[in-house]
């Protein structure tokens, strides 16, 4: 396993070459086990897509209708229309309303819920709280290294949450706001 592990740290180094970039090869575990770490959460699908939309209301992207490669980094893979062959650092396009870079492209990013191909049809329409069961978990955004139907805002991809690091999966973190204490009389 060695060699292997060497690698995928080797391709961790080409996909994400410095600190400004996101990091690859993130499986849900670790990513879960990393935002505990920091004292935070990976988002629910719920908060990760109202986030993501920055206050955009029925658009196909998080930015609008339309797609350049001015918008987010996609495809570049496909077509080497934009400036990186893979990952681009953080904030390297326009933020979104609520002023949260990359929501649209760059990686694919795991939620804290499991998948459920059906659950939003039945699902509570405020604040979802995601499948109570399912063995996998949902990763949004699209990526690098994706097609612009990956970067729908209501693209969803899902996989298994210990097995899978993708070389263009990764994750974001949220921190819940404390309530305020109560006046006291």
């Amino acid at each position: 396993y060695a060699g292997e592990w060497q690698e995928v740290w080797q391709e961790v180094a080409a996909l994400s070459p410095e600190d400004d970039y996101p990091m690859v090869w993130v499986n849900w575990i670790d990513a879960t086990a990393y935002a505990k770490w920091a004292g935070k959460r990976l988002p629910t699908e719920a908060e990760w897509e109202y986030a993501a939309r920055g206050g955009l209301i029925g658009k196909r992207y998080v930015w609008g209708n339309e797609i350049t490669h001015d918008h987010a980094n996609w495809g570049d893979t496909v077509n080497g229309k934009d400036k990186w062959r893979y990952c681009s650092p953080v904030g390297s396009f326009e933020a979104n309303g609520y002023g949260l870079f990359d929501t649209g492209g760059n990686v694919w990013e795991w939620c804290a819920d499991r998948y459920d191909e059906d659950y939003y049809q039945n699902s509570p329409a405020t604040n979802p709280p995601g499948p109570g069961t399912g063995s996998r978990r949902v990763l949004r955004g699209g990526s690098w290294l994706g097609n612009t139907s990956g970067l729908r805002v209501a693209s969803r991809l899902n996989y298994l949450p210990s097995g899978f690091w993708g070389r263009d999966f990764g994750f974001r973190c949220v921190s819940d706001v404390p309530s305020p204490e109560p006046k006291k009389d």
